[in-house]
C-alpha cells in the first residue's frame, strides 16, 4: 500500500513538495553532429526541426524519433510559464538524469552544466525568469563514444556486441520545475538506528539561518501521529535524533522487512515564527543491515537473498520506464516468482521504481554504471558520480547494498595493477565515510579486493559440477582453485576475511529457438529448461556457506535472450514453476 502522500508520476517520491511542475512532453529538437550550436546561439534562436517527446531518448521509439546512430549532441527547447499563485518565489529546475554533460540555458542566459549520465541535478533558475508563459528553456547534451565515460550496458561501438547494448543519449528521466521560499529546505539524510529505536535527521536548510528560524519533523504511521521534534536552524547544517518508541504501535517500533515493509511517514516544516516557508513529506525505514560470522543479518537476522539480476531495459524506451505501471508490473513479477530483491545490474534506476521496492519490501543491490579504461579521467568521472548516487540514494530501506564494482570493467587489471587495487580502496571507504550501515561489493563476481561480501560468479549448467566444484570452501576462498572456468575469488594481495558467501550472477538459461545468446548450451523445450533451473538453484541452496545467489536474468535486453520473462515482459515459464523452486 503505498504511502499517504504519495503522488503518481512525481519525479522524487522520497522528498515530495505540493508545488511543482512537469516539463515532460513535446519538446522541439535537433541534432549538431558538426558541434555548431553554441557558436551559432542556438539557446538565443533555435532552429529546431523536429519533435521529441521528453524524457525518452532519441534511440527510442518512445521518443518520436527512434534513430539509434550515434549523434554527440543533441539540442532540446520548450517554453513554460510560472503557474499562478507561484509569482515571487525561487523556482528550482531538476533534472533526473541526461547522459552525459548537459549544459542549460533559461531566455537565452546561460545557467549551468552538469556532467554525469545517472546522477540527479539541479539550478535554481530563478533570477533568469521573466513573467508570463514565454519563457524559453534550452538544454544541450554531449555525449560521447569514450570508454572513460561511466556507461554501464551502453555501447561505444557502431553496432551492439556483447552485452552492450544501444546507447542512451540526452534527457532520459523527468524533467521538472519546484516552487520553493528564499529559505527551504534542502535535502534531510535520514539514518535509522534499530538498535536505539531512533531515526537521525541531517538537514540542510538553503537560504541561511536565522533566529527565528525553526525545523520541525512529524512521524506518523498509518495516519497515526508518532513523534513530533522540532529545533532552531542556527546555521545551514543542522541534526536531530528522535526515539520512536510508542505505546501507541502493537510493536512499539516498527521494522521494515520483506515480510513486512512498515513505513514511517515523516512531515519536515521550516517556518519563520507563524509562517511556514517550507513543506517536505518523505518517509523512512526502521531496519539495519548488520554482517556476523559469514552471513548477512537484516535487523539481526540471517536473511537469505534470492536476487535476480534486473537491467531496466524495455522495447522502445530502453533504459526510461514507459510509464509507473511498468515499474509496478516488473516489481509484482519478481515477487510472484519468488524472489525476495533485485541486483540493479549496470543502472541507476527510476525514484519510483525505488520507491515501489521500499513500499512492497524488494531488497536491492545498487550497483554504478562502469567505465571501461584506467586513466585519471575515467577515475575522476566515476568517483565523482557514485558519491552524488550514494547520496541521492541513501534514504531508501530497500537499498541493502552498495556495488561500484563488477567483473573487473573500468578496472581491468585490478589483479596485478596497484594504483587500481587502491582505486577500489578509495571508492570502498569514501562510500563507507558517507555510509557505514550497509554492505559495499568491490569488483563483484570477479577478483575482490576489499569487500564486505564475497561475491562469485558461475554460469555452470548443471548442479552436480557445481556442488563438486564449491564441495570445498577453503580451496575457493584460498584462491587454490577458480570459482569458474577463470576467476579466482581474490586478488593476489588480498585475502578472505569471513565475508559472507553470495552466487551474484548464474543461470542465464536461454531457449534455442530464441535469436540471440544466452549462457552456455540454450534448451529446447521448457522440461528442460526446469530441470537445469533447478539443478542448479538447488546445488547453490543445498551448499551451507552460500547465503544467497542472483539469477541471471528478470527479461530478455536486445541481443541478450536470457531472460524468465521475454522483452515485452511475457513470462516463457509459468511465474508458479520458478517460484517453487526458489521457495523449496
Amino acid at each position: 500500500m503505498a504511502i499517504s502522500k504519495y503522488r503518481k508520476e512525481y519525479p522524487r517520491p522520497q522528498f515530495v513538495r505540493e508545488d511543482w511542475l512537469n516539463l515532460n512532453g513535446q519538446w522541439d529538437f535537433r541534432f549538431d553532429d558538426a558541434g555548431v550550436g553554441e557558436t551559432s546561439e542556438w539557446f538565443r534562436s533555435f532552429p529546431g526541426d523536429r519533435k521529441i517527446e521528453v524524457p525518452f531518448a532519441y534511440e527510442t521509439k518512445a521518443s518520436g524519433i527512434g534513430e539509434e546512430a550515434f549523434h554527440p549532441n543533441v539540442w532540446y527547447r520548450r517554453t513554460f510559464g510560472v503557474p499562478a499563485g507561484q509569482e515571487g518565489k525561487r523556482v528550482l529546475l531538476h533534472f533526473q538524469a541526461v547522459d552525459y554533460v548537459a549544459k542549460v540555458w533559461v531566455n537565452g542566459e546561460y545557467v549551468g552544466r552538469h556532467e554525469g549520465g545517472y546522477s540527479a541535478f539541479t539550478f535554481d533558475i530563478s533570477r533568469f525568469l521573466k513573467p508570463g508563459d514565454a519563457n524559453e528553456l534550452v538544454v544541450k547534451a554531449e555525449d560521447s563514444d569514450s570508454v572513460t565515460q561511466p556507461r554501464g550496458k551502453q555501447r561505444w561501438r557502431k553496432d551492439n556486441f556483447g552485452c552492450w547494448y544501444v546507447q542512451t543519449t540526452g534527457i532520459w528521466q523527468t524533467v521538472w520545475l519546484e516552487f520553493v521560499g528564499a529559505q527551504y529546505l534542502q535535502s534531510v539524510k535520514i539514518t535509522p538506528d534499530l538498535d536505539a529505536n531512533s531515526v537521525r535527521f541531517d538537514y540542510r536548510v538553503s537560504g541561511g539561518a536565522s533566529p527565528s528560524l525553526k525545523l520541525t519533523a512529524k512521524i506518523a504511521m498509518d495516519g497515526e501521529p508518532i513523534k513530533e521534534t522540532s529545533l532552531l536552524v542556527d546555521r545551514s547544517y543542522v541534526s536531530a535524533s528522535v526515539e520512536l518508541i510508542s505505546d501507541a504501535r502493537e510493536w512499539r517500533v516498527e521494522q521494515w522487512h520483506p515480510r513486512n515493509p512498515k513505513l514511517y511517514e515523516v512531515e519536515f516544516t521550516l517556518s519563520d515564527g507563524d509562517r511556514v516557508v517550507d513543506q517536505v513529506h518523505s518517509y523512512f525505514g526502521m531496519r539495519k543491515v548488520s554482517i556476523h560470522k559469514g552471513r548477512v543479518l537484516l535487523n539481526n537476522e540471517p536473511i537469505y537473498q534470492r536476487l535476480i539480476l534486473d537491467q531496466g531495459y524495455w522495447t522502445d524506451s530502453h533504459l526510461t520506464p514507459p510509464s509507473e505501471e511498468a515499474i509496478l508490473e516488473d516489481i509484482d513479477k519478481i515477487l510472484a516468482m519468488g524472489y525476495n530483491g533485485v541486483r540493479k545490474h549496470q543502472k541507476i534506476e527510476d525514484p519510483r521504481f525505488l520507491y515501489w521496492c521500499d513500499v512492497k519490501g524488494v531488497l536491492v543491490w545498487s550497483e554504478a554504471a562502469a567505465t571501461y579504461e584506467f586513466n585519471d579521467e575515467a577515475v575522476e568521472r566515476f568517483t565523482r558520480e557514485w558519491l552524488d548516487i550514494v547520496q541521492q540514494q541513501y534514504n531508501h530501506p530497500c537499498i541493502i547494498t552498495w556495488v561500484p564494482f563488477n567483473e573487473s570493467w573500468g578496472i581491468g587489471n585490478v589483479i596485478a595493477d596497484r594504483k587500481q587495487q587502491q582505486f577500489t580502496e578509495a571508492i570502498y571507504h569514501l562510500t563507507k565515510a558517507f555510509d557505514p550501515h550497509r554492505p559495499v561489493v568491490v569488483n563483484d563476481g570477479w577478483e575482490h579486493t576489499v569487500s564486505d561480501i564475497l561475491t562469485l560468479h558461475d554460469y555452470e549448467e548443471t548442479g552436480e559440477a557445481f556442488a563438486k566444484r564449491y564441495a570445498d570452501k577453503d580451496a575457493i576462498i584460498s584462491n587454490e582453485i577458480p570459482h569458474s572456468n577463470y576467476r579466482y575469488a581474490f586478488a593476489p594481495g588480498y585475502e578472505y576475511r569471513g565475508q559472507p558467501i553470495i552466487i551474484s550472477e548464474f543461470g542465464g538459461i536461454a531457449f534455442r529457438s530464441e535469436k540471440g545468446w544466452g549462457y552456455g548450451n540454450q534448451v529446447d523445450s521448457e522440461e528442460a529448461f526446469l530441470a537445469r533451473f533447478k539443478s542448479i538453484t538447488q546445488a547453490i541452496k543445498d551448499t551451507d556457506y552460500i547465503c544467497g545467489y542472483c539469477y541471471t536474468q528478470v527479461t530478455d535486453v536486445q541481443q541478450e535472450v536470457n531472460g524468465l520473462l521475454k522483452e515485452n515482459r511475457e513470462p516463457k515459464i509459468a511465474l508458479e514453476k520458478i517460484r517453487e523452486i526458489n521457495l523449496a
